[in-house]
């Protein structure tokens, strides 16, 4: 499987391909400036006068739901349809699902009458879309949401079989599947939930590889998970002691200078079946 994530990494650059975001106003210029540092470029338009267009010369399209309206709603709906149409693989970041009824209905109508080609959210989104019991804190996962690996495996692997896509529960141990493989991935660091929108972000990452890999999407969004992992890893050694202003700031220089060394070097994770 490495071998499948130092292609997709060593493509992206080359591809440079146009990743198309509506996600919210709190993270869009971290959304846009991780996607240019990885190697692709980004696209934030969110009115639904232009957003298929912009579709039909994308090579992704994520949604972030993080400060979904009404207007925002229409947009990704027909954005979505295009998307499907054209066969651009779609990202879902379901952020903050269990809050409110109007996140929870507009995401279930969307997994109803559309494709989503991978989800990544934390474990307490993942559980609210599979209806099970979870205790949602806005856009953070609860403590009492936090499962054991075992459990996260079974949720993970049960939403994906059940979608017929890919999903990544990211937390302090990341967990993706695709219905029949997961892989669990242990690189990251403690300040990363600390900085709003590392989550977005990591969701940026994973429709900029799906964007440069659309037949390995299992694959790219691994890689996606594991480039916001080392980066946070990197990023909190170069800036230890000085805040977490300076944390942000070499978050993006090591997703700028992430590298087919840097991957095989520090990605820890492992195929658990």
């Amino acid at each position: 499987m490495l071998n499948d994530l130092v292609e997709i990494l060593n493509q992206i650059r080359v591809k440079n391909p146009l990743i198309h975001q509506i996600t919210n106003y709190v993270t869009v210029n971290d959304c846009a400036n991780v996607t240019l540092a990885v190697g692709a470029s980004p696209a934030m338009a969110d009115d639904e006068v232009e957003v298929e267009e912009f579709v039909n010369i994308a090579s992704s399209l994520l949604i972030n739901i993080g400060t979904l309206n009404k207007n925002i709603k229409n947009s990704i709906i027909k954005a979505v349809k295009k998307a499907n149409e054209l066969e651009v693989p779609v990202v879902l970041d379901p952020v903050g699902v269990g809050a409110s009824k109007f996140r929870k209905d507009f995401v279930e109508e969307l997994l109803k009458q559309s494709s989503i080609s991978s989800i990544r959210g934390n474990i307490s989104e993942i559980k609210s879309i599979l209806n099970l019991s979870s205790n949602t804190k806005g856009a953070d996962a609860s403590k009492e949401d936090l499962e054991s690996i075992d459990n996260t495996v079974n949720i993970a692997k049960e939403l994906a079989n059940k979608l017929g896509l890919v999903v990544a529960i990211t937390g302090e141990v990341d967990v993706i599947s695709d219905g029949k493989r997961v892989v669990a991935i242990k690189n990251g660091n403690h300040l990363l939930p600390q900085i709003t929108g590392t989550g977005c972000m990591c969701s940026s990452l994973v429709a900029s590889y799906c964007g440069t890999s659309k037949d390995k999407i299992f694959e790219a969004t691994i890689l996606g998970v594991i480039t916001m992992g080392i980066a946070g890893e990197i990023a909190y050694e170069k800036s230890k002691n000085s805040g977490l202003g300076t944390f942000h700031k070499e978050l993006f220089n090591s997703v700028g200078n992430f590298n087919e060394e840097i991957l095989k070097q520090k990605s820890n994770f492992k195929k658990i079946m």
